[in-house]
């Protein structure tokens, strides 16, 4: 499964135009999400599959060919994913308020569309962690600083040994803990994102 992040016009039929364009190469699309509005633009994930005959850049080539459409990112995305909205993410958040932070951590990488999440506690620790999340040294906690405010860094490659170029999002929850999602790669977390995640991270107990 894949997950292409596509900047097109607001325009009536724009997104009709580009899911025709996908079909030209067979891709299966299985959800779309509405990431980001600007003037005159929209910024959208596609979540999708292509048959094992057609190559990725070929799905690339079709859209970019579309007037005022261009392709922000493509990457590999996990199969049992699928799209959760932030209602759902805060409706399961309220059924289980002491563990709210929690849910939040386990559910950010499919809420957000990143690879990895962990809450850290106010001593810096990290209290739980989703299953790719990196095993942090006490210098690579520092490189995502400040872990006090909502806000997204570039990691370079190397930041932790292992590791490639990194994008993280970091947001403070109640009581000195913070939230820090990562996406391999990119793409960069988006103003709506992080007032998104602002907005999560200051609902969870």
């Amino acid at each position: 499964m894949l997950m292409l992040r596509v900047q097109l016009p607001d325009t009536p039929g724009s997104l009709g135009f580009v899911a025709t364009a996908m079909g030209t190469v067979d891709a299966d699309i299985s959800a779309v999400e509405i990431v980001e509005k600007g003037p005159g633009y929209a910024i959208d994930d596609f979540i999708l599959t292509l048959p094992p005959s057609t190559l990725p850049d070929t799905l690339v080539s079709a859209c970019d060919m579309l007037d005022g459409v261009k392709v922000l990112w493509l990457s590999r995305y996990p199969e049992n994913w699928g799209i959760e909205s932030d209602i759902a993410t805060l409706n399961r958040m309220a059924e289980d308020p002491a563990h709210g932070a929690e849910i939040l951590t386990e559910a950010t990488p499919v809420v957000f569309h990143c690879q990895w999440a962990a809450l850290f506690s106010p001593d810096r620790s990290v209290l739980t962690s989703t299953a790719l999340a990196p095993e942090f040294t006490p210098e690579a906690v520092d490189r995502l600083n400040p872990l006090d405010a909502t806000h997204s860094t570039d990691l370079d490659e190397g930041w932790m040994a292992g590791w490639g170029d990194t994008v993280v999002a970091v947001a403070p929850l109640s009581g000195g803990r913070s939230l820090v999602l990562g996406r391999q790669g990119g793409p960069e977390f988006l103003a709506s994102e992080l007032n998104r995640l602002q907005h999560l991270a200051a609902l969870a107990n």
